[in-house]
């Protein structure tokens, strides 16, 4: 899952939301040191959802379509391409607005907390909410374009471009793996949060 993913599995708990947010620009335990319990919770959540969607069978079904061009970089793909479909769910977002109020409410969340933002991704959140990107995923121009953010950030990534062409061209396939991952991954990370 990518920022649409790990904010929805939030579950509107303010501080786990920042950590699940921030979670990949906090690196190893003692960073943790500097937060309080409930971001904490939040990161180690974030590295959790990581873990079990990269080894979860229709992820690594998913994967296999990218592998070739992409090498380690398939995952964080389709961690972007379940955003996609995630955006695009009835289950979850009946229609455009319930999604918008969502990401609205999400941004308005973390304002509360940037003090906690690491400097990167205080950096790109003025971008995130100004072109409303957990908003975005929801059509395949914004998916376009968050492809390409991923290949500005990702250092060695090859061109992102056929990926893009990969996603369109398998989109039925990749949106079933998706519903065969979202509900092992809701039931995970509730049992997660109250364990």
């Amino acid at each position: 899952m990518n920022y649409l993913g790990h904010a929805f599995l939030s579950y509107s708990d303010e501080l786990i939301l920042t950590g699940n947010m921030i979670g990949d620009h906090v690196k190893g335990l003692t960073a943790l040191e500097a937060f309080p319990e409930g971001i904490k919770k939040g990161v180690l959540l974030h590295r959790k959802i990581d873990g079990a969607a990269d080894i979860h069978p229709a992820t690594m079904r998913a994967k296999l379509l990218f592998r070739e061009d992409y090498g380690l970089y398939a995952g964080a793909i389709m961690d972007t391409l379940y955003d996609h479909f995630l955006a695009n769910d009835p289950k979850y977002f009946a229609g455009e607005q319930e999604l918008k109020t969502f990401t609205q409410f999400t941004y308005a969340q973390l304002e509360k907390n940037e003090a906690y933002f690491p400097a990167k991704f205080a950096a790109y959140f003025p971008h995130m909410k100004e072109h409303d990107w957990l908003y975005n995923y929801r059509n395949v121009k914004g998916m376009e374009r968050s492809l390409n953010g991923l290949a500005r950030r990702a250092k060695y990534m090859p061109p992102i471009e056929k990926a893009y062409e990969t996603f369109i061209a398998n989109y039925y396939h990749l949106n079933q793996c998706y519903y065969e991952f979202i509900d092992d991954i809701i039931k995970f990370v509730k049992n997660e949060l109250t364990a």
